[in-house]
């Protein structure tokens, strides 16, 4: 059976994958020769490179731990490999994690144009449909892996630069995506353009700088009037009925099969899909990275009504994945309480900055947060496809058919 799944939150117009089974294996593992010295792709870090690996993701909130989660609990939606580039000596200096997917190109496109391209799949299936390998994770943004020398990510990325065609071509990849990277990567990925591939947003994340004395302090000086009184207007309704208690913990274990449902039921709302969390994911998250993961929970009358997972690091939150139980979400306005829960426990623990995951855009406008541009990174392994693509990447990106985006005050970032 052809079965869909989600990335991120409701509403996403991001990359997504269409998988009709397990996805293929990658059998033999592959290795060729490079200017700097060699590269291979495997699908497992033996002892010898774990040291490069861990110092290579050790700064970002999502370290090479987030990665080894994800491959375990999410291997069976892709297929989750490893770009090891190794110096003349044959040291591993950098190590980059990927997938392996298949790629639907008219995601976030009009209506009209996806029946259009619906009719044709009635004969080509697999039309605008290609396989891809992604850089960057299953789950959540983008990073580049430090290398063990120098620390920094400028080596990697002239590496991959160089290896990432032909990889993709060994293969049998039609296209190579960095998915989701941050706008601070501009400075260094913006030269694989030289290497043929075209910069497109993606679908921003948003976020919000916490400078404020109290929640009370934020509503009054950061919000119009209208939104004010609309958010304590929601606020007092909720407020009537059994009272939600708030609790964070670190390992969600004990309540993973409780708080699926919720994350499920907000996952199956949603129009366009990438990854689908699972009870190991949650599992382990808060198992293998208790220093980083808070797991967020919303209680009425002793049941979890709404849960949020969350990572923790260098004085950011980031809100990453929510559920909520809809059977008194709507009434209670469990969305907007969770956020105002959520950054009050924020200011209240000291961080400085609350980061949401990309989607439902509207309200964040309204919140007056501040948009966190997201690029992908695109080229074709064909290089006769590659001018095409060209062309067709401004239209196929699918920020340009969202109209609230275009609302946000610094709309123009995207690009």
């Amino acid at each position: 059976m052809k079965s869909r799944v989600f990335n991120k939150m409701v509403g996403s117009y991001t990359l997504v994958q269409e998988t009709e089974q397990e996805p293929p294996r990658l059998s033999p593992r592959l290795s060729l020769p490079t200017s700097f010295g060699s590269a291979a792709v495997v699908d497992q870090i033996v002892t010898e490179d774990r040291v490069a690996f861990e110092s290579g993701f050790r700064r970002y909130a999502l370290d090479h731990r987030y990665y080894e989660i994800t491959q375990s609990a999410l291997g069976k939606q892709f297929e989750h490999l490893y770009l090891l580039l190794k110096d003349a000596r044959g040291t591993t200096r950098a190590v980059q994690p990927f997938l392996l997917v298949h790629q639907d190109l008219v995601v976030g496109m009009p209506a009209f144009v996806r029946r259009s391209v619906e009719a044709v799949r009635r004969v080509f299936r697999s039309f605008l449909k290609l396989p891809m390998i992604m850089v960057g994770g299953s789950a959540g943004e983008g990073d580049i892996a430090g290398d063990t020398v120098s620390g920094e990510i400028g080596w990697t990325v002239d590496g991959l630069r160089e290896v990432l065609p032909q990889i993709g071509r060994s293969l049998g990849a039609w296209m190579i995506v960095f998915k989701d990277y941050p706008k601070s990567y501009r400075s260094f990925l913006d030269l694989m353009v030289t290497g043929g591939f075209t910069r497109v947003p993606s679908m921003p994340a948003t976020g919000l700088e916490l400078s404020f004395r109290d929640f009370e302090d934020y509503l009054s000086t950061k919000l119009s009037h209208a939104m004010r009184k609309n958010l304590r207007r929601k606020f007092r309704k909720s407020a009537d009925g059994p009272p939600i208690e708030f609790e964070v913990v670190t390992d969600i274990t004990p309540y993973a099969e409780e708080v699926l449902p919720l994350y499920q039921a907000v996952y199956q709302r949603a129009a366009q899909k990438f990854e689908e969390l699972n009870v190991q994911y949650l599992s382990e998250l808060g198992k293998r990275m208790p220093d980083r993961s808070r797991f967020l929970l919303w209680r009425m009358e002793g049941r979890i009504v709404a849960f949020a997972s969350c990572i923790v690091h260098d004085g950011v939150l980031r809100d990453n994945y929510i559920g909520l139980d809809y059977s008194v979400a709507l009434d209670r306005h469990l969305y907007f309480v969770t956020w105002r829960d959520t950054v009050i426990w924020a200011m209240e623990n000291g961080f400085r900055y609350y980061h949401s995951a990309p989607l439902n855009y509207d309200p964040k406008l309204h919140f007056r947060m501040e948009l966190e541009p997201l690029d992908l990174y695109v080229r074709a392994t064909n290089a006769a496809f590659n001018l095409i693509l060209r062309r067709l990447l401004p239209i196929l990106e699918p920020t340009r058919y969202d109209s609230v985006l275009k609302k946000f005050p610094n709309a123009n970032e995207l690009w």
